[in-house]
């Protein structure tokens, strides 16, 4: 079986969790604390980083969007990130909107600040970053909500590797209940059918010892 070695907070990590149970595959997970440069880990990604993916022979791959793609070529059903040079175009784009700026302007100012700070021992967050990261979200939550607004989803007219990334990256900062909802309905509107779906229900699920998820996280109707 496989194994995904994973942060539970990590959206990159998250993204491949929703990606292998839309595609309906096995795995086991086990949780790696990067941090403590592992040497067993090591030996498997050099890098340090999840998640990584060992296959059943002990085949390591590693990165969010590297393991995507590969799981997206060799289950090709459901399809996350197209059949045609166009739409597969557009989904890469807005994933690497955000797993590399929404991630850089709010993942990392709230999720990092509020939880990974105080898991490392590093101290209380710093509240410019905190105050950026709450004010950035909500360009991030209009720009979901206007491409809604023209689209079934964010990337076209199918549920994509798109729509996994950035839930993946919401349901990070939901955990903590930093997520406006209540200013930003067409966001929410979406978020809610992303959340309501299978692959989601683990995620929902997830508990961090001394660090419990905000009151709605799991609440489908918020």
């Amino acid at each position: 079986m496989r194994t995904l070695y994973h942060l539970w907070l990590s959206p990159f990590c998250r993204t491949v969790r929703l990606v292998l149970h839309e595609k309906r595959v096995e795995f086991e997970m086990k949780g790696e604390s990067v941090w403590e440069r592992r040497e067993g880990f090591l030996a498997i990604n050099p890098a340090g980083d999840v998640p990584v993916l060992v296959e059943a022979d002990g085949t390591a791959i590693s990165g969010s969007g590297v393991i995507c793609e590969f799981l997206d070529e060799i289950y090709s059903e459901p399809p996350l990130i197209g059949r045609q040079a166009l739409p597969r175009a557009e989904v890469r784009r807005l994933v690497d909107w955000f797993d590399r700026k929404f991630n850089a302007e709010v993942t990392k100012n709230l999720v990092g600040e509020k939880m990974m700070k105080r898991f490392l021992g590093l101290g209380e967050p710093d509240s410019t970053v905190v105050r950026a990261g709450h004010a950035n979200i909500h360009c991030h939550l209009d720009y979901i909500a206007y491409l809604i607004d023209r689209r079934k989803w964010l990337a076209g007219d199918f549920l994509s590797l798109a729509d996994l990334a950035a839930a993946a990256h919401l349901s990070a900062v939901d955990y903590i209940g930093d997520v406006p909802w209540k200013d930003h309905e067409g966001a929410k509107n979406w978020y809610s059918r992303v959340k309501s779906r299978p692959s989601f229900r683990t995620l929902l699920e997830d508990n961090i010892p001394g660090a419990p998820p905000s009151k709605h996280y799991r609440n489908l109707d918020f």
